[in-house]
């Protein structure tokens, strides 16, 4: 059986999929057939084929249910939603926003899409970071909510197994999204990063839509709770 004719007439919810590492993810998706809805905040993406686009924030519990309750199924979800606040996380309210959005915010929906999930013995796939890992001296928010990613995503693999539901996460590196664009131009903060990456180049949101997509494949029916570091191999020089 064909990748292309495993994954087609199946349904993708993905998070902070108009832009980015989401929207690449959503791409790789919708070309093996997937129908892909990529939610984001309203004016975040253009709508592309294949792809529908429908607003979500998803700090607000009350647009996670909608959304969530307009789906007649779904197979995958794919938590992408997230922000990065350089040098502002010292302060208790924009640290308090960074964790509502980037871990709460994944646990609203993975608890909101269980139902479907458990109809589809579908899967999550969540999204966590180098700074899963590793301190970030500048953004303590970001950092302490791709930790708590990691243990949410390992214990709802546990608690959900036997449900035949799937929870896995990809690590990315540096990858070149809008949101890396100021660090790419930069060479004395671009030099360290690629020096450091053996693979010796800036990652592509494609280049995390193929681990994700195998996370969700019969490929990997007997994998959950990891955490994949899609990185160039910079965590391990």
């Amino acid at each position: 059986m064909s990748q292309t004719s495993e994954f087609a007439g199946r349904t993708a919810l993905i998070t902070g999929g108009t832009t980015g590492i989401g929207l690449g993810i959503g791409r790789g998706l919708a070309a093996l057939g997937v129908r892909v809805i990529a939610a984001g905040l309203p004016g975040s993406g253009t709508p592309e084929p294949g792809i529908e686009v429908r607003d979500l924030d998803v700090s607000a519990p009350e647009q996670v249910t909608n959304l969530v309750a307009s789906l007649d199924s779904l197979d995958i979800l794919v938590n992408c939603a997230g922000i990065i606040r350089r040098d502002e996380e010292f302060d208790p309210a924009v640290f308090e926003r960074v964790i509502d959005i980037n871990l709460n915010g994944t646990m609203r929906m993975c608890v909101a899409a269980k139902s479907l999930l458990r109809q589809s013995q579908g899967s999550v796939v969540n999204i966590a970071s180098m700074l899963t890992f590793f301190g970030g001296p500048r953004v303590p928010a970001y950092s302490a909510s791709k930790g708590g990613i990691a243990q949410l995503t390992r214990s709802l693999a546990v608690a959900w197994a036997a449900e035949g539901i799937r929870v896995n996460a990809v690590a990315p590196g540096w990858i070149s999204t809008p949101l890396t664009h100021a660090l790419q131009a930069d060479p004395q903060r671009s030099a360290p990063i690629l020096s450091r990456t053996p693979m010796g180049r800036w990652g592509l949101p494609e280049d995390v839509a193929g681990p994700v997509i195998f996370l969700c494949s019969k490929a990997a029916a007997f994998v959950t709770g990891v955490v994949l570091p899609v990185d160039g191999g910079y965590s391990v020089s």
